[in-house]
């Protein structure tokens, strides 16, 4: 199979590289695409080296059976036509093509069957947030019809890219220092804070963020769910977290919830509160599962049903996910 990656020098395209080698993808030639910045860049892969090229407008994607393309939602509007034209299937993680009606929005554990109908060329992968939040519902929705969602989440540094890792470890160790922390990615000092603004706001009050998670969640489940979100920036590296509310059509036991969280796929159940084990970002770095504790009745609907989920957000929440679809399609 001949793979490209546009956008390899970005968090997600370093990513990939590196689980399309642990994976052992099938791959006959790789060709890695970039910006005029990260062109000539060499990454090595398998112990070769490969050089960046330039993305452009031309027929360098002929030969090429699959693109996973994570360079900005503008880029895979521009370049969609360049890319597929010559039957190469896009797979692309920004948000570009992810609401259109002829494109599938796929986590595979929750909606395989979707990416087989690519009438465009282009398969989309969903929110980091959502990806987390689906592959855990499903295991709910199997039991009893979920009508609504509330939903906190508690995002990383890394969903706002690696400058903003970066910017993050600076501001502590500026803070350290007793000086002034630089201040770029977010609206506000991320460290030692939390920041409850993810994306621009809408007319509605919530943000753009926060009416992903609504919008891919019933796209993906083809469902009539409703998801309320409060999106949230806090101080950590890595992995996302999320405090999940559900209300099923049927009361469900927490015994159910943990049976089926531990059967489920692409779930790792982590509950055992007596013993201080629950998932955390600290613990779960470059993991592939979405992890799963602290289940509960939700006091407050006796048809509900309340749990926290971690995921690594670079991971599963972006080029694993990605990884899966084609491996899904071409196995």
């Amino acid at each position: 199979m001949n793979v490209a990656i546009v956008g390899a020098s970005g968090a997600v395209g370093q990513e990939f590289l590196r689980l399309l080698a642990e994976r052992e993808f099938p791959i006959d030639t790789l060709t890695l695409f970039g910006s005029e910045r990260s062109a000539g860049r060499v990454y090595e892969f398998k112990g070769k080296p490969h050089t960046v090229k330039l993305l452009q407008h031309n027929d360098d994607f002929k030969g090429i059976d699959v693109a996973f393309v994570s360079a900005g939602g503008g880029t895979s509007k521009e370049f969609e036509k360049t890319i597929t034209k010559h039957g190469t299937l896009m797979i692309d993680n920004s948000s570009a093509f992810r609401m259109d009606e002829d494109v599938p929005l796929v986590v595979p554990e929750v909606n395989g069957e979707d990416a087989r109908n690519t009438p465009r060329g282009v398969i989309a992968n969903p929110n980091c947030t959502t990806i987390q939040m689906v592959v855990a519902l499903k295991a709910i929705e199997d039991l009893s019809h979920i009508k609504r969602v509330h939903v906190s989440t508690y995002q990383s540094a890394s969903g706002a890219g690696a400058a903003a890792m970066d910017e993050l470890v600076e501001q502590h160790a500026q803070m350290a220092r007793g000086e002034e922390p630089t201040v770029k990615k977010f609206a506000h000092r991320l460290a030692f804070n939390v920041i409850p603004h993810i994306d621009v706001f809408t007319d509605n009050g919530y943000t753009k963020e926060e009416m992903k998670m609504y919008h891919e969640t019933r796209k993906i489940m083809h469902s009539d769910i409703a998801v309320s979100a409060t999106c949230v920036r806090v101080p950590v590296l890595r992995n996302h977290s999320e405090s999940i509310w559900v209300e099923t059509e049927r009361p469900i036991s927490v015994e159910e919830a943990q049976a089926a969280f531990e059967a489920a796929q692409g779930v790792t159940l982590w509950d055992k509160p007596a013993e201080n084990h629950y998932p955390m970002p600290l613990n779960l770095e470059s993991c592939d599962d979405v992890y799963v504790g602290r289940v509960r009745k939700d006091l407050a609907n006796p048809n509900g049903i309340t749990f926290w989920t971690v995921s690594d957000q670079i991971r599963k929440g972006a080029a694993l996910n990605a990884v899966q679809i084609a491996e899904y399609l071409f196995k």
